[in-house]
This record gives C-alpha cells, sequence and structure tokens, in this order.
C-alpha cells in the first residue's frame, strides 16, 4: 500500500543521481589515465612542422616523449588594500568637505546607510529563496506555512501562560 511509504526528497534523489554519475566519470577519468600511462613508454613520431618529405628530404625522426616541465611556484600580485576598504565617493572630494575641512552633512547618504542597515544580507542565490518561499520545491514546506505554524505555536502558549498567571491571580485573591 501506498500509506506506509516514506516520501521520496527530490534533492536526496538528485544528489544520489549526480553521486552516481561522478563516480562513472571517475572511473572513465582512471581507464583513460592507465590507458595514457600504457601509450606514454612508447616513443612518439614528432614531425618537424613542414610538409611530408620529398625524394630529396630527410624522414621526419621519432623522439623520446619530453617529461613536463617542472610546475614553478605561483605568482602573487600586490593588491591595494586601500582600494578595497576605502568608500566610493562619487562627488568631487573638495564638494564633500567644509572650508574647516570638516566633512558636509550628506543626508542621501545617512539614509542609504540606515537602509541597508535594516536590509538583510542579500543571498546568493535568489532563484532558490524565491522557490523555497513560494513552496516551489516538491518535498519541503513553503515559508508562508512554516511562519503560520510558528505563529499558532505562539499563540497557543501566550493563551496557556495567561490562563496560568489568571489562575494563579484569581486563587490568591480568593484565598484573601
Amino acid at each position: 500500500m501506498g500509506w506506509l511509504k516514506k516520501k521520496s526528497n527530490p534533492l536526496t534523489d538528485r544528489q544520489e543521481a549526480l553521486s552516481k554519475q561522478i563516480a562513472s566519470l571517475e572511473a572513465e577519468i582512471k581507464r583513460l589515465d592507465s590507458k595514457l600511462n600504457r601509450g606514454g613508454t612508447q616513443p612518439r613520431a614528432q614531425s618537424t612542422g613542414g610538409f611530408p618529405s620529398a625524394p630529396g628530404q630527410s624522414a621526419p625522426t621519432i623522439t623520446e616523449a619530453r617529461p613536463a616541465p617542472p610546475v614553478s611556484e605561483p605568482v602573487f600580485e600586490d593588491v591595494s588594500q586601500e582600494r578595497l576598504h576605502a568608500p566610493k565617493e562619487t562627488a568631487n572630494p573638495k564638494e564633500l568637505y567644509n572650508e574647516l575641512g570638516v566633512r558636509k552633512y550628506d543626508f542621501p547618504a545617512l539614509m542609504q546607510k540606515t537602509r541597508n542597515l535594516f536590509s538583510g544580507p542579500s543571498s546568493t542565490n535568489p532563484k532558490l529563496v524565491s522557490y523555497l518561499a513560494a513552496g516551489g520545491i516538491r518535498g519541503l514546506q513553503p515559508l508562508r506555512k512554516e511562519k503560520r505554524i510558528a505563529r499558532n505555536r505562539f499563540l497557543l502558549f501566550t493563551a496557556i501562560l495567561f490562563a496560568v498567571l489568571l489562575g494563579t491571580l484569581w486563587w490568591y485573591l480568593r484565598g484573601r
């Protein structure tokens, strides 16, 4: 019967399928690598890059495979930290400071900073967030339903606490 079966999660099903595909690709890589290693010990024909030999020219020579050049150390570049952390100023610096060298009051920048302070961090995958919020992925509850469950749980515990406090107050006043 279908009642006792556990519903399959589409995300875990996809993960398992991808894991199997990765394993098959790794096996193919190993097979090709071993095939390459077997063929790499034999000498290879290496042409001079010209046309096929004419009757008066010598034939291309067969040479041994050259070893790969040694791996060099990575090259690091100097990065200016000032450029990374400096705020981007769109206006002329002389317009931002008054004659005493004090920064002028910038109301639009203050509003932008305040807005950024109260807005949450941006997600790295907004499409996934919209799918989760709308319930677009089967097997996962939509965010609306989870919020409703949390709200109902809060209201239930608030009602229980109110009833306990009211009962305690009634018991205390009845005893006086």
